[in-house]
């Protein structure tokens, strides 16, 4: 491989677009094409990051490549990556990294056998606060996630577990990568055929356990992860990018105090950055050093894994 990375976008609609922006401007990279079924697309992205654009992946990998996002409707991720990992191409696919953990296994498989990389675009790891939180956090016992949303202007033929829950359930699995031993999970359609809202209790080997709760269809968005240590407490808020962390002073209060008096609070640094353009930037690390992603395929695994053990108790128990 030469200094230069060459980089491919499969699919330019609203996310695939920002991908190629991004590639087309890291240093030490070349965006080498974009691929979408759409003509208008894929002239669009082309035009705009000056990169050829192509209707098929085979006339993509004809020019030579290193790595590729794919970004196209889940249910083509196992088909698209398969074809680029059996073709020699590192890949960056986004999140679900499948319809189901068997298509997963099988993209894990193949990577390894290829001798490729495959990192998950869960984004949420690449936002700041995120990055502080895992820095911070040493011994969680008690986790709360919340996830609300609006309905989105589009069909929904999958659970919100593996639309939208599945963000914070792959930070869970970083936060706390020992045995899953129990789950208890609700949920309920609202304006799908599946579970628009859900809740669920996750319970580790370690002791830790996590309560995790994801609309889309609440008025209002809400970004959020609590964290409970045996002596921190830990709030984040995604979309504001703030973590802030509680701890208990110590000594007794003092006449005319309370507990509460006691308790420290301070907001910990953190790097605001645009996540998407730090997740490439560290795909493309990984592709230039060979070296594990921050997300691979193992950990967008889990997260489906998980994903499917807990709307399978929702329809069980229902």
């Amino acid at each position: 491989m030469t200094n230069t990375v060459r980089m491919g976008v499969i699919g330019v609609g609203h996310l695939g677009y920002h991908h190629a922006r991004n590639y087309a401007a890291l240093d030490g990279v070349a965006l080498a094409g974009v691929v979408d079924t759409n003509e208008g697309r894929a002239a669009k992205a082309a035009a705009d990051f000056g990169a050829p654009g192509f209707g098929t992946v085979e006339e993509l990998l004809a020019i030579g490549i290193d790595g590729a996002s794919v970004v196209v409707p889940t249910v083509l991720h196992h088909g698209v990556t398969m074809a680029l990992l059996s073709a020699g191409v590192d890949v960056l696919v986004e999140k679900p990294i499948a319809v189901d953990a068997n298509q997963a296994r099988e993209m894990v498989g193949a990577a390894s056998a290829h001798g490729r990389l495959l990192q998950v675009g869960h984004i949420e790891r690449f936002n700041g606060a995120v990055i502080a939180l895992l820095d911070a956090v040493k011994q969680p016992r008690f986790i709360e996630c919340h996830r609300l949303s609006p309905f989105p202007n589009r069909g929904q033929d999958v659970s919100v577990v593996l639309d939208v829950m599945i963000h914070d359930l792959e930070i869970v699995r970083a936060l706390d990568s020992s045995e899953v031993v129990s789950v208890d999970a609700v949920g309920v359609p609202v304006f799908s055929a599946s579970e628009d809202i859900a809740n669920a209790r996750v319970r580790f080997a370690s002791g830790c356990v996590a309560n995790l709760t994801a609309s889309r269809v609440s008025v209002e968005r809400m970004r959020k992860i609590r964290i409970f240590e045996p002596n921190a407490y830990v709030s984040t808020n995604y979309s504001e990018q703030e973590v802030l962390i509680y701890r208990k002073k110590l000594g007794k209060p003092e006449v005319g105090q309370t507990p509460m008096d006691l308790i420290d609070v301070q907001a910990l640094p953190v790097h605001r950055e645009e996540p998407l353009k730090l997740e490439l930037a560290s795909f493309v690390k990984s592709v230039r050093d060979r070296t594990r992603p921050v997300v691979a395929g193992e950990d967008g695994l889990a997260a489906v894994e998980l994903a499917e053990r807990i709307v399978r108790f929702i329809r069980e128990h229902g």
